[in-house]
């Protein structure tokens, strides 16, 4: 009798801790922006963007002129754990990325 009592305790005790790690804005994805930075060619970059990510020639092309230009570019969208994991993968290259919720 005594399990039977303690079992919807710990049924429901899962369900309180997912809602306390909910984000805030679930519907607003995440992003991962790579910076300019002083070390990195532009061919590397371009590179790192084809192989990592599957983008063409032009389309990696096209987002290393904006990081080069602008200063940054969007280079992945998707959920908060899938942009850490890109994150972490551009600095396995040696690029400078963040990610952020994107509000534009």
């Amino acid at each position: 009798m005594g399990h039977v009592s303690t079992a919807p305790a710990e049924i429901t005790r899962p369900d309180s801790d997912e809602e306390a790690l909910v984000v805030p804005e679930p519907d607003v994805p995440w992003i991962t922006l790579v910076h300019n930075d002083p070390v990195n060619l532009m061919s590397y970059v371009t590179y790192v963007f084809q192989s990592y990510f599957g983008y063409s020639k032009e389309k990696a092309t096209k987002l290393m002129m904006d990081v080069h230009q602008k200063g940054r570019a969007v280079v992945s969208t998707g959920s908060r754990e899938e942009m850490e994991r890109d994150v972490q993968a551009m600095h396995g290259y040696g690029l400078w990325a963040t990610l952020q919720q994107d509000r534009k």
